[in-house]
């Protein structure tokens, strides 16, 4: 079981990726596309599932929580499948360049550390060329030395029923986050220390949430500088708006609170 670090750098080497076909099963990848086109297939501002990734010429089949964003202001964020990261992007044209790329360090059960390493090695080794499908809603991005990493193009997620991992404030790396429940009308919240439970109603693109009935433990410092802030949320009504995997809160008193969806 790995120690828990807070950040670390998302360049591995060569070396670490091991024989994958026992734990994922594989295939001989194959199959042709077509020319990314910004009018038919944006890379930015599209929020990405991870299918698989090809190393060597063999295909393994990507976490189910693996995915990507990349937004016009340059920067990349998205799930290993167990792990998050965050990097510079450069886009141009049909190129990807990531750079600059951390990520946390956690041991999942569910998520083989391989594929993840092969994963973050693919979208790191160097400028990637884009290649969209005729339809748009499939992308590959192919490094150098010819591996691979397939996406699709992932749809809105409910505001109900879905995780929501907050990534601003606290980065991501608190791993807090808010489920709403419509039958309820209540949302709970893991805050990164202490868990929360409030009213919460919805209409006209607008959340009220009520007073946040919260537990009182003392974390580090970080955590709780991140809770403080969340906690703003909360008594107050607040902007929600939900960008195929990505919900954004803004509150009456200006705090501004961002959140992936976990499948």
């Amino acid at each position: 079981m790995y120690r828990m670090k807070q950040r670390i750098t998302l360049t591995v080497a060569a070396a670490a990726l091991l024989p994958l076909a026992a734990a994922c099963g594989s295939e001989k990848a194959g199959g042709g596309s077509a020319s990314a086109d910004a009018g038919k297939a944006p890379v930015t501002g599209v929020h990405w599932s991870v299918d698989s990734v090809t190393v060597d010429g063999t295909t393994h089949r990507a976490p189910d929580r693996a995915h990507v964003r990349i937004d016009a202001g340059g920067r990349a964020e998205g799930s290993l499948g167990c792990n998050r990261f965050s990097a510079r992007a450069a886009v141009d044209g049909d190129r990807v360049r990531l750079s600059d790329a951390t990520a946390t360090e956690m041991a999942c059960d569910d998520t083989p550390l391989a594929v993840e390493e092969a994963l973050s090695r693919t979208l790191t080794a160097g400028p990637l060329t884009a290649e969209a499908d005729a339809g748009g809603d499939r992308l590959t991005l192919t490094a150098p030395d010819g591996d691979t990493v397939r996406l699709s193009k992932r749809q809105d997620a409910p505001l109900y029923g879905t995780q929501w991992t907050v990534t601003a404030p606290g980065g991501g790396a608190t791993r807090a986050h808010l489920t709403f429940d419509d039958a309820k009308d209540t949302v709970s919240a893991h805050l990164g220390c202490n868990t929360a439970h409030a009213g919460a109603t919805v209409r006209d693109g607008s959340l009220t949430l009520g007073a946040a009935v919260a537990t009182r433990r003392v974390c580090e410092d970080s955590l709780m500088d991140t809770e403080k802030r969340l906690l703003r949320l909360f008594g107050s009504r607040a902007d929600y708006r939900i960008e195929q995997q990505t919900l954004t809160l803004t509150s009456e008193n200006g705090t501004t609170v961002r959140a992936v969806a976990d499948r």
